[in-house]
């Protein structure tokens, strides 16, 4: 793995001149911005219990679905449709090496990108002088999530860079497993033929599975050991499965 720093930095300065980078954080931060007004816009009018960053940090979702594929799509997938992957590769530098070198780039600007939210809060309990609004609990738990579930989340934009040469097709692909992970188990265990006593195991896995859920605990201080595991080897697997998809497109042209 001694190489593996080197394509890192490689890789974050090629993320740094890459347009869609760009479109990535002008739509993140748009969007974000737009989200967090008009959540408070809200809350001015409406009195609620729970705090401003909860709610906030309840629609990660919405940037997930579109930064996620703009900042892993072209990873792979164009390196191979330009044949730079292959030449890469004859140097003396392993294919887990660029896999992960890839996977960390895109995954500190993931970081990066959401960090920069942190201002928001900033600048909310600056104004509104209201300690409440920079409570570390929920902002603590909500950045840990962001950055626990980043890890599966961007290791999965990977590998359906990995599995095309097209960029659009691979941010297609990400986009429909990010979909089925957030929003496709939600709506599975809520299914009704969950609910008959003979599938409860299947329920109550489903249920566990739950990222919504996974985010409640977390932006209450509370830390599954669990939900951990399940993002760690969700990523690992996801990585795994990278190097082999690149390693068997190269020996099958």
């Amino acid at each position: 793995m001694r190489h593996f720093f080197t394509i890192l930095s490689h890789e974050i300065r090629a993320l740094l001149f890459n347009p869609s980078t760009y479109v990535a954080a002008v739509l993140f931060l748009g969007v974000m911005g737009f989200v967090f007004a008009a959540l408070l816009d809200d809350y001015s009018r409406t009195p609620h219990e729970v705090l401003p960053a909860v709610t906030f940090f309840r629609l990660f979702w919405i940037p997930v679905f579109f930064m996620v594929p703009l900042l892993t799509m072209k990873s792979l997938a164009e390196e191979r449709r330009l044949g730079t992957l292959e030449t890469l590769l004859t140097t003396p530098v392993t294919t887990t090496e660029v896999v992960l070198g890839k996977f960390g780039a895109a995954y500190f600007l993931y970081l990066l990108l959401w960090g920069s939210t942190a201002g928001f809060h900033y600048v909310l309990h600056y104004y509104a002088r209201d300690a409440r609004f920079l409570e570390a609990a929920p902002l603590i738990g909500g950045y840990a999530f962001i950055a626990l579930s980043g890890l599966l989340f961007i290791a999965v934009g990977i590998l359906a860079s990995a599995l095309t040469r097209s960029q659009a097709v691979a941010g297609i692909l990400s986009f429909a497993v990010l979909f089925a992970l957030i929003i496709g188990l939600r709506f599975l265990g809520d299914a009704t033929l969950l609910q008959q006593e003979t599938f409860s195991p299947m329920k109550n896995t489903v249920e566990s599975l739950q990222i919504f859920g996974h985010l409640e605990d977390f932006t209450n201080g509370v830390i599954d050991t669990r939900q951990v595991f399940f993002y760690l080897t969700g990523a690992i697997l996801a990585l795994i499965f990278s190097i082999l998809g690149v390693e068997a497109k190269l020996l099958h042209g």
